[in-house]
């Protein structure tokens, strides 16, 4: 009996100061199979009958203490870990919340696919060229051979006397022209960027956005032409926008029109944004002229099209209200924070 007090004793007074380590050695040294505990039923057998039962009741009372007194410590080292995890992972929530960066398109990039939703959804393809483009492509088959006047319309950046940085993106409707003269009809849109040698200001860039499209097939007319911008317009701008014709001259079309719209400000009453006329001008078409379409082999007599071209920083200032060109490529962070999603 003084045996089993003395073990109860130096177990519960271990297990007291025990950490994780330690107290997985005392259960080993005090409960297993060969532990001290086990080892007292060894002297059961000196033991008279009367006394066996008393002893073996004892043991076991013995066993369960200690037993109770590891799982309590191992419980309280536990919490005890718990806390000071917790303690070391607290989150201050009297602390102002931190709302992250996140990125969204750029206004031009926006536009470009506005436009390019309406027209593939009219059964258009969307082309794209090289921005380095030869000089066949730009201006002479676009009927703007050497010498032409028109050529001096846009100053243009030269690499060599036959390769330039293209000055417009109708350089990749002479290669859809061209690559599909025996697949009429055609009808592309060609977004892309384009390069002038250009002063730089509230209203122009050296470098800037088009998307022009072109149609090409048998009977086609300026009331296809007409049709197509009025839709593109109204779903772009306004579902009450009204377009007017006016004369003009581009090299590649005949007839030629400068397209208006009604202002999407003030519905056409006058307004700062339209200076007071209801109208604001938009873009650039007409129809493709003859000697475009015999260049690429197709038969100026049986086919027809339209072309028509809108600068994207143009769409994009109107439609955002945007008033200098510059702040579409300043990458600043505060302009462009107006386009999150």
């Amino acid at each position: 009996m003084l045996d089993l007090e003395k073990i109860k004793e130096e177990a519960l007074t271990a297990i007291a100061g025990a950490d994780s380590k330690v107290l997985e050695e005392l259960r080993i040294e005090y409960l297993s199979k060969k532990g001290k505990i086990q080892g007292l039923m060894a002297q059961m057998r000196e033991l008279s009958p009367e006394e066996k039962p008393l002893f073996g009741q004892k043991v076991n009372d013995l066993k369960n203490a200690v037993s109770a007194a590891l799982e309590e410590k191992k419980e309280s080292l536990e919490a005890t870990l718990l806390n000071a995890k917790m303690e070391s992972e607290k989150v201050d929530i009297s602390l102002d919340a931190y709302t992250p960066e996140i990125g969204s398109l750029h206004p031009l990039t926006l536009v470009q696919q506005e436009l390019e939703d309406i027209f593939i959804g009219m059964g258009y393809n969307v082309a794209e060229g090289p921005e380095v483009e030869l000089d066949v492509y730009n201006f002479t088959k676009a009927n703007t051979p050497e010498g032409h006047p028109a050529r001096d319309m846009q100053d243009t950046f030269y690499v060599d006397a036959n390769t330039l940085l293209r000055s417009q993106t109708t350089a990749i409707q002479m290669r859809e022209l061209e690559k599909n003269a025996d697949k009429l009809p055609i009808k592309v849109i060609c977004p892309g960027k384009v390069y002038r040698r250009d002063d730089d200001d509230a209203t122009h860039s050296h470098q800037f956005n088009q998307c022009e499209g072109l149609v090409v097939g048998e009977n086609i007319t300026v009331a296809d032409l007409k049709g197509t911008l009025e839709l593109m317009i109204r779903e772009m701008f306004s579902k009450d926008a009204k377009i007017r014709f006016r004369p003009s001259y581009f090299p590649f079309t005949e007839p030629s029109f400068e397209v208006d719209m009604t202002c999407h400000i003030c519905g056409g009453k006058g307004c700062p944004t339209c200076k007071g006329t209801g109208w604001i001008e938009i873009l650039g078409s007409g129809m493709v002229h003859p000697n475009v379409l015999d260049m690429a082999n197709i038969d100026s007599k049986k086919y027809t099209g339209f072309a028509f071209g809108v600068g994207l920083e143009r769409v994009a200032m109107l439609k955002y209200g945007i008033t200098d060109i510059r702040d579409l490529y300043a990458n600043d962070v505060r302009f462009l924070n107006g386009f999150k999603r």
